[in-house]
């Protein structure tokens, strides 16, 4: 094949080890292919065609031009791609022999969101005029985010066959495609079942499978949810930033504090690793220790 091919070759190859091996949502792939054409573009102009061309230097000068221009989150992320990119070539014997690049040039402090208080989580809820199909509609998806602890793309994702009203019960499948059960507040579940009844047929102009419906029948783009939260925020009186992982953390605190299990805040919120749910919830090593060490009987 020819040289400057040969890299769009390795890219494909690596997309569909996402897609087919990993399960990759295409809003993760869509990431990954963006991030990996400006690699490729950044090369090619070098003269590089192909990651096995790849030289540490050359590594060195992509962190570098990323430097520039860029917040740090998504100088950090790019690196993140290409260094899995690489990693996944080398495992396949078709990557560069070469140090494979960190992000930690780059890398900037974790900084989460904090949690709201109940009263405040509250007023954010009510802003929704819910005598309206829209309106009970935005008060839908923001209950379910936080009474279920929902990422976005799985409250817009939710269908109708996942819903279980009777049982008062999500089936959510999550990232790489592992599905989880998350019991519903009995608050939440109401104004779901409010919402099914009276706004979602007004709103649904087509058969759909989806609960959660745009204003004209359509799937509810994640970025809709972003920008709704954000006003019905600043319309409560809050500052700038409050974006639905606000309202997922604000559970998950809200459970920890309420006296849940740290393995069951991870396994309601989809976390393959407690480390993450660790972090989420702002629990230090300690903490975890100290409930570690209370919980098992060998400790």
């Amino acid at each position: 094949m020819e040289t400057q091919d040969r890299f769009l070759e390795e890219i494909a190859w690596f997309l569909d080890h996402l897609s087919v091996e990993r399960g990759a949502s295409p809003h993760t792939l869509t990431a990954y292919e963006k991030d990996l054409a400006q690699a490729r573009a950044f090369f090619s102009a070098t003269g590089i065609g192909a990651a096995s061309e790849l030289h540490t230097a050359d590594l060195f000068r992509y962190e570098a031009s990323l430097a520039t221009g860029l917040a740090r989150s998504t100088a950090q992320r790019k690196m993140s791609s290409l260094r899995s990119f690489l990693k996944f070539l080398k495992r396949r014997g078709a990557g560069p022999n070469v140090e494979l690049p960190s992000s930690s040039g780059i890398k900037k402090p974790k900084v989460l969101p904090k949690a709201l208080p109940l009263e405040t989580l509250q007023s954010v809820l009510e802003v929704a005029d819910p005598t309206r199909p829209d309106g009970l509609r935005d008060r839908t998806i923001l209950e379910l985010i936080y009474g279920a602890g929902l990422r976005v793309s799985e409250a817009v994702s939710l269908t109708l066959a996942e819903l279980d009203l009777e049982s008062g019960a999500v089936r959510i499948t999550g990232k790489r495609g592992k599905t989880r059960w998350v019991p519903l507040p009995e608050g939440t579940l109401q104004w779901l079942k409010r919402y099914l009844a009276q706004a979602r047929p007004q709103l649904a102009k087509r058969p759909s499978s989806l609960v959660i419906l745009s204003d004209r029948g359509k799937p509810l783009l994640r970025q809709t949810v972003y920008a709704k939260l954000a006003a019905a925020a600043r319309r409560a009186g809050l500052p700038e930033g409050i974006g639905p992982h606000v309202l997922r953390h604000t559970y998950a605190v809200h459970l920890l504090k309420g006296g849940a299990d740290l393995r069951a805040v991870q396994e309601l919120l989809g976390h393959e690793s407690i480390a993450t749910t660790q972090i989420y919830t702002q629990l230090d090593l300690e903490e975890v220790r100290r409930r570690y060490e209370s919980a098992h009987p060998r400790a």
